[in-house]
Parts: C-alpha cells; sequence; structure tokens
C-alpha cells in the first residue's frame, strides 16, 4: 500500500513537471481581440452592438476590443446629442452615450472616423470623454493584427 501511494505522489510530480510548462505557455499567449465595425445611428443596433462588445468580449478578458463609429454612428457618441434609452438598456437607464463611456471605462476603445466626422460638422470636441479619433495606422493596426477579429453591425 505505501509503494502504491509512493507511485501515485511520484507519477503527480512527474505530471506536473510534463504539464505546468505548457499551461503556462498557454497563458502568455494574446488574447484574441475584436473590432467592431459600427455604421449605424440606430440606437436599437447601436446597444446591441456596445453591450456585445462590453459585456461579451471585454469583460470575458479579451483584448484589444474597439468600436470604430463611423458613416452615421459618428453622431452616437456626440456629447450633445440625446440618445433615446433603449429596452435593452431601460432598467439601468443608460442612454447610448453612458454605454460608450462605459465600456471606454473598462479599457474599450471608441474610435471616431475623422472624413465621417468632418462630414458630419463634427469634431473629436463634438464627442464624449475618451474617443480618439482615428488614423489609418490605427484602424490598420488592429484591421490587420491576426489576433484582432472583426464584426460589422
Amino acid at each position: 500500500m505505501q509503494n502504491t501511494k509512493q507511485l501515485i505522489a511520484v507519477a503527480l510530480v512527474m505530471f506536473a513537471a510534463i504539464f505546468a510548462p505548457l499551461s503556462a505557455a498557454k497563458a502568455e499567449e494574446p488574447t484574441m481581440g475584436l473590432f467592431v465595425n459600427l455604421t449605424t445611428d440606430d440606437t436599437w443596433a447601436a446597444a446591441k452592438a456596445i453591450s456585445f462588445a462590453h459585456q461579451k468580449v471585454l469583460n470575458t478578458g479579451h483584448s484589444p476590443v474597439a468600436i470604430w463609429l463611423n458613416v452615421r454612428a459618428v453622431y452616437l457618441a456626440e456629447e450633445d446629442r440625446p440618445s433615446h434609452v433603449h429596452g435593452l438598456m431601460r432598467e439601468a437607464n443608460m442612454s447610448i452615450q453612458d454605454m460608450l463611456a462605459a465600456f471606454i471605462a473598462d479599457g474599450g476603445q471608441v474610435i471616431m472616423c475623422g472624413a465621417c466626422s468632418a462630414a458630419a460638422g463634427l469634431t473629436l470636441d463634438d464627442y464624449i470623454d475618451g474617443v480618439v479619433m482615428g488614423s489609418p495606422d490605427l484602424v490598420n493596426g488592429l484591421l490587420f493584427n491576426p489576433n484582432v477579429k472583426t464584426l460589422s453591425w
């Protein structure tokens, strides 16, 4: 009986010695990130996109997570534009701007299309705090990153 316990102990030590480096290497691998291409100012679609990026991706440990607001979506982050509180967020009384601000506060990126902002007559000063103006380097760095997936809404 004593020999069996010793064999089991030796086997466990060997198992740990073999597989611990593998799990440590896996933990160091970068997580997959997400780039959400949001083109609409429809608050239902926007609430779903922001909620998914924030709650289902960013808050589960994926990084980087970015939402690129372009075309009509540039209006979503405009500080002075009233936002409908959609059914999805009614209980929390969160507007689209509140959702974007919470996403940013938790480490998400909200990137604004510069050309679309100019077409809408908006500048960085018109947006909620934390929004960054996009550039080809910033956007392409996410779009062509092999560890980032793209999802359009």
